[in-house]
């Protein structure tokens, strides 16, 4: 009778056993299940567009072959681009503005670049009336594509494009609340819908016409990188000014290495405001020469040097090579924005848009919402989003404090106006050894009765920012403001 009850006892154990490896075995497989589902979702919702969309995948010649590319458009709704069929059924990719828009609209023939590349799924993507799209179907007609609406100002464009005049070089202007890009431009530029009959003369180039300079050149920033020599200070001093005194005799020098101010300038007595806003290289570089750079470094990298950016574009990045070991003259040349830092356009305007915004920066949006193509529809909004804080709003402050004054005091004084309040930095930057070549550049922000603007301006080869690249700005500025 025991055996009887032994043998049931373990043949229960043995049941029980084999149940709990059963039901692991399903927990595993239903796991599994739930992590292939949940890919899955997670690819048609946030990957399956990026895969589509890359120029090697043969689905979007299908894409191509029922949908008419749809339009982009500007903020206040202009057309920017939009596709003509002619009788034959030929489809021509047209830009009004011409080359007004060429880089920052890029072009959707022997490749694409962009927003013409940004916004290649949209603008192959139809959502017309299902019953129009029925009918289109059984006609063998194409839908149209859905129409794109970018955050672009036409005036705003037009204005910076034209104040660069035939000076190669690039424009940027971003709204610090939100991010959004109302212009960019580069320059020399070309007419996207001339593309297919000048690309063996325009990918030949040798003036890279079709780079986009805001985005991808990169340059020596000069003196409007003395912003971030200046905070470097301010951290380092404990955001005390006071005790700064610099006398300045048109140079400063160590042992057989001399830096010079513009001109030779002697700018006498100065406090750290004033040498901020007459850009005086002898102060920054004397100041420059006792920093520790270990903290100069880690503050670089904070403001986004050597680092990956929030941009959808293609991009460059920008470069601070200073090294602890590195001799006092290259320290004293890095800190007047020379030595071998080197920026882009687009992330100086973004630094300057950071500090217009107390401190923080919204990530750069080119794209404002899709919608179908009589605009009945919204498809698709792309939200504000914010990057983070490159600095506290404390330092913000002290930096507006300073920018205003290069403009009330110093070398931007000629963006002086009653209609709205600039701030900003020149900066004047060799790039050869002969010192009589430079660049031109303005970076800063304006502010009245509208929301903010944060601009760059960088004319290549032109000679001093005051003289150079503030009127490009101030022609921005003005077209902004102007009486409506």
């Amino acid at each position: 009778m025991k055996k009887k009850q032994k043998k049931k006892s373990v043949k229960k154990q043995t049941k029980r056993t084999n149940n709990r490896e059963y039901s692991n075995i399903l927990l595993i497989f239903t796991g599994i299940f739930v992590l292939m589902i949940g890919y899955l979702v997670h690819f048609q919702v946030v990957k399956s567009r990026d895969t589509i969309n890359n120029p090697y995948n043969a689905r979007l010649e299908t894409f191509g072959q029922r949908v008419i590319r749809g339009s982009i458009l500007a903020a206040d709704g202009q057309l920017l681009a939009y596709t003509r069929v002619e009788e034959d059924g030929k489809e021509t990719r047209v830009y009004p503005f011409g080359c007004t828009f060429s880089h920052v609209l890029g072009y959707s023939e022997y490749g694409r670049t962009g927003i013409e590349e940004l916004g290649n799924f949209q603008l192959l993507t139809s959502n017309a009336y299902f019953v129009e799209k029925f009918i289109n179907e059984l006609k063998e007609q194409k839908n149209i594509g859905d129409s794109l609406v970018t955050t672009l100002d036409v005036d705003l464009q037009t204005a910076a494009h034209d104040a660069l005049g035939e000076r190669k070089g690039a424009v940027i202007v971003l709204e610090p609340s939100t991010g959004n890009v109302r212009a960019l431009v580069s320059k020399p530029d070309y007419d996207p819908g001339q593309v297919a009959v000048r690309w063996e003369e325009l990918s030949s180039s040798r003036d890279s016409v079709l780079l986009n300079r805001a985005m991808q050149g990169l340059y020596p920033p000069g003196s409007i990188f003395k912003t971030v020599t200046l905070l470097e200070y301010m951290r380092e001093h404990a955001f005390d000014a006071e005790d700064f005194t610099f006398l300045c005799e048109g140079r400063v020098s160590i042992e057989n290495f001399s830096i010079g101010c513009y001109h030779g300038n002697r700018h006498g007595e100065l406090d750290l405001k004033t040498a901020f806003a007459k850009s005086c290289n002898g102060a920054f570089a004397d100041m420059g020469r006792s920093f520790h750079v270990a903290s100069f470094r880690n503050l670089t990298e904070q403001l986004l040097f050597d680092s990956e950016l929030p941009l959808a574009f293609p991009y460059s990045k920008s470069s601070f090579q200073l090294q602890p070991s590195d001799s006092e003259a290259l320290q004293m040349m890095t800190a007047i924005g020379q030595g071998h830092t080197l920026v882009t356009p687009m992330h100086m305007a973004m630094l300057m848009a950071a500090v217009a915004n107390n401190g923080v920066l919204m990530t750069p949006r080119f794209l404002d919402r899709t919608e179908n193509y009589t605009g009945a529809t919204v498809v698709e909004r792309y939200p504000v989003a914010e990057y983070g804080a490159l600095m506290t709003a404390q330092e913000a402050a002290i930096l507006q404090e300073y920018l205003r004054a290069a403009v009330e005091e110093g070398t931007a004084s000629a963006l002086q106006s009653d209609r709205y309040t600039a701030a900003g930095k020149t900066g004047t930057a060799e790039y050869s050894s002969d010192k009589n070549k430079s660049h031109a550049w303005f970076t800063g922000y304006v502010s009245g009765g509208k929301p903010d603007l944060a601009v760059c301006v960088i004319m290549e080869g032109a000679g001093s920012g005051s003289e150079y690249a503030v009127p490009v700005a101030k022609r921005i500025f003005d077209a902004y403001y102007a009486e409506e």
